[in-house]
């Protein structure tokens, strides 16, 4: 059966990681997808090579879509730009605000002439306001929003340890795109759409900033929960580190009773709920960490598992590598196949392979801007 999005066209114009995101899963979803780049190419192809000679962020964002290098200083490049753009469905840009204007593309004038385009905008803080003009980048954005300061342990700020800020607003301008498709099927018009990293991590900070402007700002506390005990790490006698989470006042007692082995705790009504189990936090953990420091790991999960607690292993990247529920994908690159995480989706035949820079030039220029000896009689 065709892909959702087999028959549309994307056209982006793209770097990094939040655009780039959005549109891969666009080619994910079937949708051809026309990637512009400069002469020197997506800067993130050069952020390492360690994909098989590959950029990992290249490898991991750029599947299944079509490179076409162009010069939008040269008067036949961006004619070919305005050619893909009279047919395209989408168009996808992170360019600085105001750039995709001074080059001659303004997406007011776009959505005039052609009123079935939707055109998707991704910066850093928006397209107006006191910060539109600011250079942002992921941890920027991760500092900015506060969320740097609720993690990490009690000394310091931490950032997040991937590009959450790139990866929030990446799939929320897919996210909105696929609503504007879903519309213009209602309507036949397109849109014009403007998404930015501080806007979809602001959006994920609500908790902490309700918490804060409720009278109760969250502290860093490593990997702990700020309000729920006990919610955390303890070692086993191995010393492997497990972390466990007890969701009500019932996962308590059956923690209490069948992995703690320890009855009269479960009845105990200093420790009955979450909040008093708060306010003896110190305790609370000490009392849980003095069993399962007593339990080899085999053991220790074994009970867990079968008392029903919500638990995992703190795993590295090797242990992930290794893990049984890891699901990959295999992806052809100029320099081989590189396997790395399936997306969250039902599986498809195939994904399609990431292209070398400009393989697509010439093609795409035949094909949208044809001689006039191609053209047929």
């Amino acid at each position: 059966m065709p892909l959702p999005l087999s028959g549309l066209l994307v056209v982006s114009l793209e770097q990094a990681v939040a655009a780039p995101l959005a549109t891969c899963r666009l080619a994910d979803a079937g949708a051809r997808v026309v990637k512009i780049e400069r002469p020197e190419g997506d800067f993130a192809r050069g952020y390492d090579s360690l994909a098989k000679g590959e950029s990992i962020h290249f490898v991991w964002l750029n599947r299944g879509k079509e490179s076409v290098v162009l010069d939008l200083t040269r008067d036949d490049d961006t004619s070919l730009l305005a050619a893909l753009l009279a047919r395209a469905d989408v168009l996808v840009q992170n360019l600085k605000p105001g750039a995709l204007k001074k080059l001659g593309f303004d997406p007011l004038r776009l959505r005039e002439a052609h009123p079935r385009l939707i055109v998707c905008s991704i910066s850093g803080y928006g397209e107006t306001g006191p910060y539109a003009q600011r250079k942002a980048y992921d941890l920027l954005v991760q500092a900015e929003t506060g969320l740097a300061s609720v993690t990490g342990g009690p000394s310091e700020p931490s950032r997040a340890g991937c590009s959450v800020a790139d990866i929030a607003a990446g799939l929320a301008a897919y996210e909105a795109v696929l609503e504007a498709l879903i519309a213009r099927g209602r309507t036949g018009e397109g849109a014009l759409l403007a998404v930015s990293l501080f806007d979809a991590l602001a959006e994920w900070m609500t908790v902490p900033l309700l918490q804060h402007e409720g009278g109760k700002t969250p502290q860093r506390i490593g990997l702990a929960h700020p309000g729920i005990a006990p919610y955390g790490v303890f070692a086993s006698r191995d010393g492997d580190a497990v972390l466990i989470s007890i969701q009500n006042d019932r996962e308590w007692r059956i923690l209490a009773r069948d992995v703690l082995g320890d009855a009269a705790l479960a009845d105990d009504p200093n420790f009955a709920t979450n909040v008093a189990r708060m306010a003896r936090r110190g305790e609370t953990d000490a009392r849980v960490q003095a069993v399962f420091g007593r339990l080899a790991t085999d053991a220790l999960v074994e009970s867990l598992a079968a008392a029903e607690i919500a638990f995992a292993r703190v795993n590295d990247m090797a242990a992930l590598a290794q893990h049984p529920q890891l699901r990959r994908i295999t992806v052809e690159t100029p320099h081989g196949p590189v396997p790395y995480p399936a997306p969250p989706r039902p599986a498809c035949d195939g994904y399609g392979p990431v292209p070398a820079l400009g393989a697509h030039t010439d093609r795409v220029r035949k094909e949208f801007m044809p001689m006039p000896t191609d053209v047929p009689a």
